[in-house]
């Protein structure tokens, strides 16, 4: 079909993403989700794991040209631009909605801008970067703050807001901004035609990846079920699993 999927945006993130919204419903919420407020137990560890993310990124994507040419190059340049525009969008978002930015929130919006170019990298330039990077920003943040809350499932992670809907923006953008009129590789490329070959390819792989998931996840639950016990829940997994706890409280 001609489909653009340079570093994995389908085969990752839109199948992580839908996975991950699956196993969410079926699982079930946390004991406490959400009248109990659950903040990131370790902020400055969130921020180092979203800086080592980051630079391993610019393998991830750039290594997908599989040779150090002018492909691998922009793919690295553009590696950076979107993560850096929807970190911005993230904190101007917060900013204007409850009047100061947050840490957490410049950390989820760069992975929502490196999850969205990674389908694209290998064939947008800066202009489409910038754009996937805001458009990305924006729907993630809405995913994470609207639909999450209206909806009702416990996506501890937001791999359903971030990951699911940034690669969902990146697969389907790559049609537009891949055209040479954007900036990218893409010589007389019939946006109108790519555009409907990407929402063939993201809808099919969501189809797939839901199907397939909740099948395993039965299957799963009969043999060992997906919970553990309610006690052990309360005392928490370190403990009841592997008879050890991470943090001296």
């Amino acid at each position: 079909m001609g489909v653009f999927d340079f570093a994995g945006g389908i085969v990752v993130h839109i199948t992580a993403g839908i996975s991950a919204l699956v196993a969410a419903i079926m699982v079930g919420k946390r004991r406490g989700y959400p009248e109990t407020p659950m903040p990131p137990h370790n902020l400055a560890m969130a921020l180092t794991g979203t800086g080592m993310l980051w630079v391993g990124w610019f393998g991830f994507n750039g290594g997908s040209a599989l040779a150090s040419n002018g492909q691998a190059s922009m793919a690295v340049v553009v590696t950076q631009i979107s993560p850096c525009v929807a970190a911005i969008i993230w904190s101007a978002i917060e900013w204007f909605k409850v009047g100061k930015p947050s840490a957490l929130g410049l950390a989820t919006g760069a992975v929502a801008g490196l999850a969205a170019i990674t389908p694209a990298s290998g064939n947008v330039g800066p202009v489409g970067a910038i754009a996937i990077g805001a458009v990305s920003s924006v729907l993630a943040y809405l995913a994470v703050t609207v639909l999450k809350q209206k909806f009702g499932y416990d996506d501890a992670l937001d791999v359903v807001g971030v990951h699911g809907v940034g690669g969902l923006v990146g697969t389907i953008l790559v049609g537009i901004f891949a055209s040479s009129l954007f900036g990218g590789s893409g010589q007389d490329l019939d946006i109108g035609k790519q555009l409907g070959i990407q929402v063939i390819a993201a809808v099919s792989t969501a189809a797939y990846c839901g199907v397939v998931s909740f099948s395993l996840l039965k299957i799963v639950d009969g043999l060992v079920g997906l919970r553990v016990q309610e006690e052990d829940e309360y005392a928490g997994l370190d403990l009841a699993e592997h008879g050890e706890v991470g943090y001296d409280l």
